[in-house]
């Protein structure tokens, strides 16, 4: 497996946090993460430019800076700050642990300072090896407790539990990027499955596609295909309301693209007029409680 997606998505915080001064989010290891890969990935999305941007004329600079602005950076981006803020919020509030499902290339392990967060990341086994070879060969450090695992197989939550996690201990978790590739009862599945190792008090953010589309989401859906990564489900916002009901979640905060735009964006788009940034329409962000 090439782990393409998680690849383009590290990319995607790296060439933001390179070559800008003001971040929405700043990734300061992605690059060293990604390695020769990070020239690999830029080359091969600037040879997709008239996929991308048919008709463009420019420069092959301009050109990836227009891809990796336009399609690539904005979900990415909004909802590394999103998980990364509440994260925050949770540590002041007590949380040790944290949760990263489908950890990927996630660099908050090599970023973190603070040693009272346990940090757990969990992925397919092959993407763990390579992501540990990685931070090997860049001269990293982390302090993360790896769980190869695949979610689609509940036996994660036992692995989970071997590796040290608490049950009764408040903890925190990332489902980013996971609900596009799940049918809906199988992303249920796992919601369930996560309330019931979180103690009350406990949460989780992720970001879900919503029934609107916006182009970027059109694209991004014709890349996880041609990655063999089907997106296979939208959802109303009610309906995943109603969902994590049921799971024993109660929904603390909803965002839409409009919301996150202008609490993550603006910033950037002040500094930085030259290339603007939005949050994609037809992803929608969401912050819940384990009652």
């Amino acid at each position: 497996m090439d782990n393409t997606t998680a690849k383009v998505s590290c990319f995607a915080r790296a060439y933001h946090f390179v070559n800008n001064t003001t971040h929405i989010f700043a990734d300061s290891m992605a690059a060293r993460l990604l390695g020769d890969d990070y020239d690999h990935i830029a080359e091969s999305m600037i040879q997709g430019i008239n996929f991308f941007l048919p008709g463009f004329e420019g420069t092959k600079e301009e050109g990836l800076r227009l891809v990796v602005d336009k399609q690539l950076s904005p979900s990415v981006l909004g909802r590394s700050v999103y998980c990364e803020e509440k994260l925050l919020d949770e540590i002041t509030t007590g949380c040790g642990q944290y949760l990263i499902f489908a950890s990927g290339y996630d660099t908050f392990s090599l970023r973190n300072e603070n040693a009272a967060v346990q940090v757990f990341e969990m992925d397919l086994p092959d993407l763990m090896d390579d992501k540990k070879k990685r931070i090997d060969c860049a001269g990293l450090k982390t302090a993360s407790e790896y769980v190869p695992c695949d979610l689609a197989d509940e036996s994660w939550v036992g692995k989970l539990i071997k590796k040290g996690f608490m049950t009764s201990e408040k903890s925190y978790g990332s489902l980013l990027g996971i609900s596009y590739y799940l049918e809906k009862d199988e992303w249920t599945k796992l919601i369930r499955l996560v309330a019931g190792i979180m103690s009350a008090g406990s949460a989780i953010c992720f970001d879900f596609p919503s029934a609107d589309e916006s182009k970027e989401t059109k694209v991004n859906i014709t890349l996880a295909s041609g990655a063999g990564e089907q997106m296979k489900a939208q959802y109303p916002f009610a309906e995943m309301e109603v969902l994590l009901s049921e799971c024993g979640f109660a929904v603390a905060e909803h965002l839409g693209a409009e919301d996150m735009t202008e609490r993550y964006f603006a910033s950037y788009n002040r500094t930085t007029p030259k290339y603007p940034m939005a949050a994609p329409v037809g992803v929608d962000y969401v912050y819940a409680v384990r009652e």
